[in-house]
């Protein structure tokens, strides 16, 4: 397995805003923004994801509306691989099947069409994402994807919100890599 140096996490951390008090008071954002509109440290990151992947035999990549778009996009390209899009309700235009999950206060939904993975028989699946945080959407993310006739056999953050547990979550229903834990 392919991962980062203390150092090299070092590096990339540096290039993520902390934005105190937002969206609300006690909140620390973390602002992906700047590592995207810092070229050395996004290719950097898709160097290393790259290599970390290429191995994989992997199918298809996946990402989670939005920022997941962003990398999942990138590395599908790299890998020369599909990337499939998993989106809110209503956003995909064909069939699709969905999958509920549990907010704080209410019950959100995400969807991909139903014949995302048809092409390849028993397909091998990345799920990609910018941060994890309390892991509902990124189950419901996995859930949804082997509903499917695939497997996804790695779930990938950028940024692992160690005090919110969702890395737990998730990883009980695949192996998960998260390249910063903050």
């Amino acid at each position: 397995m392919i991962e980062m140096t203390n150092e090299e996490k070092k590096y990339l951390l540096s290039t993520i805003r902390s934005i105190n008090d937002f969206p609300k008071p006690g909140i620390v954002f973390r602002d992906i923004t700047t590592l995207l509109n810092n070229k050395d440290a996004f290719n950097f990151l898709m160097d290393h994801l790259e290599k970390r992947y290429k191995s994989y035999n992997l199918d298809f990549i996946t990402g989670i509306e939005s920022r997941g778009f962003i990398f999942g996009a990138a590395l599908a390209s790299r890998l020369r691989l599909p990337f499939v899009p998993i989106r809110k309700p209503k956003k995909l235009p064909y069939i699709t099947i969905s999958q509920k999950y549990s907010l704080e206060y209410g019950v959100d939904e995400i969807e991909i069409h139903i014949d995302a993975f048809s092409s390849v028989k028993d397909a091998k699946v990345l799920l990609v994402d910018d941060l994890i945080a309390t892991g509902g959407t990124a189950k419901a993310s996995v859930e949804l994807i082997n509903q499917t006739n695939a497997t996804c056999v790695e779930a990938c953050f950028l940024i692992d919100l160690k005090d919110l547990n969702g890395a737990n979550l998730v990883s009980k229903l695949t192996t998960l890599y998260s390249i910063l834990e903050v």
